[in-house]
């Protein structure tokens, strides 16, 4: 089977990424102030409309439409295969978070990119070097300690209701996350080998259109009536970080390796980090600061030289591969 290789533009690639990360960073910010007045479901369901009908148009203005024409069995089953993941992952981490903490389900997740990256490796066969295998070691290090940190933050503060929650609920609610995190690795490394056959953003309507679908039987749409204009705000840019992330991601895979692109977005938890501070100086009652102890920065650090190095070093000893299939973008 022929495998995608990626363009050779690893600038590009990279500057995709850090969109990808700071959208991400973002997105939660907003999420929880449309939470205030929205259900999960119903958000997400908006979120995929608007998707689909952005990309839709997007596609159709330019003629990329029929391109699913010619995609055959095969791509037709890897195509509804990454969307089902995708939804699975918006499902089964929405489980995660009733059983189990918000504190233990964000650690959890973050098991996704670093799945990812050892997807890349064992199935596109990308190359690691001594430099970058270490930079992985103090990227998981760093990761570690990090949100070892925060978990202790949060225990701290959510003693009573974990010491009320029953146990079986909590590794229940833990496995879905962990769950959740395996499904999104394989969508991503769907997502890329789609690309033989398909544009990126072709890719991304089929998803959200199927996604679309399949959320609204649990979608509540009468309640998007009763937001003010604020949380309308709000819910505008959660449907809109749809597009720019997912349509930036799915780029960046065609232009950089799967394993560096997971790389950057491993740093993904500390940008919002940064997000949330920046927010809480500028609107305090909105959002409660984030605290970190020493330990915790020392993690933040590794994490960043961790991916610093498996992103950039080794690079001049890979040769631009020949792009293969078709990787277009639909526009970038």
């Amino acid at each position: 089977m022929t495998l995608h290789r990626t363009s050779g533009h690893w600038r590009l690639g990279l500057l995709l990424t850090l969109i990808t990360a700071a959208c991400w960073a973002t997105l939660p910010i907003a999420l929880k102030i449309v939470l205030e007045r929205l259900d999960p479901l119903t958000l997400t369901w908006f979120r995929f409309l608007i998707a689909a009908l952005l990309t839709g148009a997007w596609l159709a203005a330019r003629g990329r439409l029929g391109g699913y024409r010619g995609l055959g069995r095969r791509g037709w089953t890897l195509l509804a295969f990454a969307a089902l993941m995708l939804v699975g992952n918006y499902v089964l981490y929405l489980l995660g978070v009733q059983y189990t903490s918000p504190a233990n389900a964000q650690l959890l997740i973050q098991l996704a990119p670093l799945l990812m990256t050892l997807g890349g490796i064992w199935v596109f066969g990308e190359r690691f070097r001594l430099a970058q295998w270490l930079g992985l070691a103090l990227l998981l290090a760093g990761l570690g300690l990090f949100f070892r940190d925060q978990l202790l933050h949060a225990w701290a503060g959510e003693a009573a209701a974990a010491s009320a929650a029953r146990s079986g609920g909590y590794v229940l609610g833990s496995a879905f996350v962990i769950a959740g995190a395996v499904v999104w690795a394989v969508y991503a490394l769907l997502q890329k080998q789609l690309l033989m056959k398909l544009g990126s953003m072709q890719i991304l309507l089929f998803i959200y259109a199927a996604a679309t679908l399949v959320l609204l039987p649990f979608a509540q749409p009468a309640t998007l009536l009763q937001l003010d204009g604020f949380h309308w705000a709000m819910l505008a840019y959660c449907a809109l970080n749809t597009v720019g992330a997912y349509g930036a991601f799915a780029e960046a895979l065609a232009h950089w390796e799967a394993s560096r692109v997971s790389a950057i977005l491993a740093t993904t938890p500390l940008l919002c980090i940064v997000a949330v501070t920046v927010v809480h100086a500028i609107w305090p009652q909105m959002l409660a600061p984030e605290r970190i102890s020493t330990l915790g920065w020392v993690g933040a650090g590794l994490v960043v030289a961790g991916s610093a190095a498996v992103s950039l070093l080794g690079r001049r000893a890979d040769a631009p591969p020949a792009a293969s299939g078709r990787a277009d973008s639909g526009g970038t």
